[in-house]
């Protein structure tokens, strides 16, 4: 999932995006309400984690914006808040669900493995095309009996082509969804990150799945495809 996450004290921050990163979700963290309004216009993600407490706009007025625009991706607050009021003027707000600080990162996880089946543009557990599964809670794909662990990258990039099968995805495209925002990729990131792809698929005779088109960019094989 992508996944924007706005706290401003850095020594919450780094580690709650550090542990999301590892199990295979892209994480924009922010420590700002203000970029995080910007970037919620300029970006779908699958879920919004928001501290209430910040500088300038609140994770509350950021949760009633998104509501606004008719977004409709789960929202978890982050707060320091535990009487009933504060927790309905939460979910008032348009939240989903809350966790009071200090954050146990264990329980985030399995909140945002929860709350990430609700969003809107959840398509399951396990992601398929023909007889190739990705299982996105072990970053590990599975084809005829083989199983293989991926980086968190090639599972990332792998996760992308199969929820965009069978369109033709530009270096720019996937640059910007498996990267995190305000990051710089080298120019051959995802040329070298495809060349890893295909050596993992290779191990279930899937490595030409992935199609290159040149002048353009990347593309998956559609099932339809690969049957004929």
């Amino acid at each position: 999932m992508r996944i924007l996450l706005v706290e401003d004290d850095p020594e919450q921050l780094e580690p709650l995006q550090v542990a999301l990163a590892q199990v295979g979700h892209v994480v924009d963290g922010i420590a700002d309400g203000e970029t995080a309004q910007w970037l919620i216009s300029e970006k779908d993600y699958d879920l919004l984690i928001l501290d209430w407490m910040l500088p300038g706009i609140s994770g509350v007025e950021i949760c009633q914006k998104y509501r606004t625009m008719g977004k409709a991706s789960p929202v978890l607050m982050l707060t320091a808040k535990d009487t009933t009021t504060d927790k309905v003027t939460g979910l008032d707000a348009g939240a989903d669900d809350y966790l009071v600080k200090p954050v146990d990162v264990i329980e985030l996880l399995a909140r945002v493995r929860a709350l990430g089946r609700r969003s809107p543009l959840w398509q399951g557990d396990i992601l398929s095309l023909g007889d190739l599964n990705l299982d996105l809670s072990t970053m590990k794909l599975e084809r005829q009996g083989i199983t293989i662990e991926l980086s968190v990258k090639e599972f990332q990039l792998l996760e992308y082509f199969l929820r965009h099968r069978g369109q033709v995805l530009t270096r720019g495209q996937l640059e910007q969804s498996i990267w995190e925002w305000g990051t710089e990729p080298e120019s051959n990131a995802i040329s070298t990150l495809v060349r890893r792809l295909r050596n993992r698929l290779k191990k279930v005779d899937a490595q030409d799945w992935i199609e290159t088109i040149y002048g353009k960019g990347y593309r998956l094989s559609t099932k339809d495809k690969l049957a004929t």
